[in-house]
């Protein structure tokens, strides 16, 4: 199956609501950026990506693939953000989706770090972590195939 293209459910933030999502969110980014800083000394190269509202460190040198957010920083270990993803319901063997780009999946991640801040985290933990259980992770996974529904909590 093709990856599907961008989603098309993405709209300009007004710039208040940005900047205090992003404010919100600085403790989350900054450890972020300490993780790129490090990962910069082992070949990781960092990039800022407007559409992903976030500050990319691709190549990172460690972990088993793909891609991990924290705040407005995400670090990626391979060389494109923009690549061919599966998400948590395929790779669990739940269903057959078309594949959908990481980049949308960490975009939603974004928003959900600019929404909830400091609390994200914790949250996320809470929600069984790293899981095809994860709210979190279902959410960025519809995000990433409708290009909207990144809230963990349909409303």
């Amino acid at each position: 199956m093709g990856m599907q293209g961008r989603s098309t459910g993405f709209r300009p933030v007004p710039r208040g609501v940005l900047a205090l999502g992003m404010l919100w969110t600085l403790p989350n980014s900054l450890a972020g950026l300490l993780l790129g800083l490090l990962g910069l000394a082992f070949g990781a190269r960092v990039r800022w990506q407007a559409a992903e509202l976030a500050l990319v460190v691709r190549r990172w040198p460690w972990g088993r693939g793909g891609a991990l957010t924290l705040g407005n920083v995400i670090l990626h270990t391979g060389e494109r953000l923009d690549t061919p993803y599966l998400t948590y319901a395929q790779r669990a063997g739940r269903c057959i989706e078309p594949t959908v780009s990481l980049a949308d999946h960490e975009r939603a991640h974004v928003y959900q770090y600019m929404l909830l801040g400091p609390l994200f985290l914790p949250l996320y933990l809470l929600c069984g972590g790293i899981s095809v259980r994860n709210r979190f992770e279902r959410a960025a996974d519809r995000y990433a195939l409708h290009g909207h529904g990144w809230w963990p909590w349909r409303v």
